[in-house]
């Protein structure tokens, strides 16, 4: 899998821009601070994901003054040439296109590319509460089978309609609350369990991967283990059944996968808590390197590797580890500043006044 060709149209801070990256090595995008470098792998990502890995909302990613921006990519999959199409209006809904012709749900368009994302904010993977360690592990499932972003889509529509009812409860539950109650908990438990199992099951494959990375980028002799923490014991329909009262009284759904953890151990410490931030840095890249791996692994192409000014937030030991640890494929980085020593880049382009350029 790789990227041959990008455009953009008012995305960003880009009235019109392209990109050829190199197709098979290391392309370096160059460029002083808040030239526009990170909205290149953006776009790139948004094609992959339909979203932003830096979490901004649609109307963001409209060039002000615009009333839509249009994101085009050439990729090539299994010896196949992809036309790949996003149009994001202000107003209205998305459009997106895959060989020109059109999509009727843009889920469609994932599995068509596929990227993994490296930028200086995967410390809150570490640091931060566990939504973003849930989001880590949901988007490994959907890069591994596309057809999982329907399961998790129903799994969030069911856990935001047991929501609105408790909250309209007020605290207290009818009959008819009741029973309308029963059928949100039947439906929770059936996809909730399907896809805490799924996630159980990535996580078993990526303990030993990330385990492995983490001590190569760091060079450390503690152990680092992944371990999924479910927030309900034995059968979901029971605990579900069990918690109702206190559903309930607080109005909202107090146990499921939306409250689950992945827990990082270093030395069978939390990470969270324990770990220096040097190596909470070691233990995002690990993360991030692992998922790669798993993803190239079992679909049989390495994604295109996006990495965003991760030196910034490196020691120069670190730095030259994860230029040591590339992996064979396309990779995009971003930098302000000079590479480590290691791997000669195949191209340069330099990004300056909404402009890409040869360096």
């Amino acid at each position: 899998m790789r990227l041959d060709h990008l455009w953009l149209t008012d995305f960003r801070n880009y009235t019109m821009a392209e990109l050829a990256p190199d197709p098979d090595g290391l392309t370096v995008i160059r460029g002083t601070n808040g030239q526009g470098k990170t909205n290149l792998l953006e776009a790139v990502s948004y094609l992959a994901t339909l979203e932003s890995f830096r979490g901004a909302p649609r109307e963001a990613l409209v060039r002000r003054g615009s009333e839509r921006a249009v994101v085009r990519a050439e990729a090539s999959r299994d010896g196949r040439s992809l036309l790949l199409e996003a149009e994001l209006p202000l107003n209205g809904r998305d459009r997106y296109l895959l060989n020109r012709q059109p999509l009727r749900r843009g889920r469609d368009l994932l599995g068509a590319l596929r990227v993994s994302i490296f930028a200086p904010e995967d410390l809150h993977l570490v640091q931060a509460g566990p939504a973003g360690r849930r989001d880590l592990l949901d988007g490994a499932l959907v890069a591994l089978h596309p057809r999982n972003d329907a399961l998790r889509s129903d799994l969030e529509r069911v856990l935001r309609q047991r929501g609105a009812l408790l909250r309209q409860c007020d605290g207290r539950l009818d009959t008819d609350a009741e029973s309308t109650l029963d059928v949100w908990d039947s439906k929770l438990d059936e996809l909730g369990s399907r896809w805490a199992d799924l996630r159980e099951e990535v996580t078993g494959s990526l303990g030993p991967l990330v385990s492995d990375y983490f001590a190569e980028l760091t060079s450390a002799p503690a152990h680092l283990s992944l371990t999924y923490r479910r927030s309900w014991e034995g059968r979901l329909a029971d605990a579900l059944l069990a918690s109702r009262r206190e559903d309930v009284r607080r109005g909202v759904t107090t146990i499921g996968p939306h409250r689950d953890e992945l827990d990082i151990q270093l030395a069978e410490m939390p990470a969270r808590t324990h770990a220096s931030q040097g190596e909470q840095r070691g233990v995002a890249l690990a993360l991030r390197l692992g998922v790669h791996s798993l993803v190239g692994t079992v679909v049989g192409s390495a994604p295109v590797l996006l990495l965003d000014d991760v030196f910034s937030e490196l020691d120069p030991a670190r730095s030259a580890a994860l230029i040591r640890l590339l992996p064979p494929g396309q990779s995009l980085l971003t930098t302000a500043g000079p590479l480590p020593d290691g791997p000669v880049p195949a191209l340069v382009v330099s990004v300056g006044a909404g402009e890409v350029r040869a360096a």
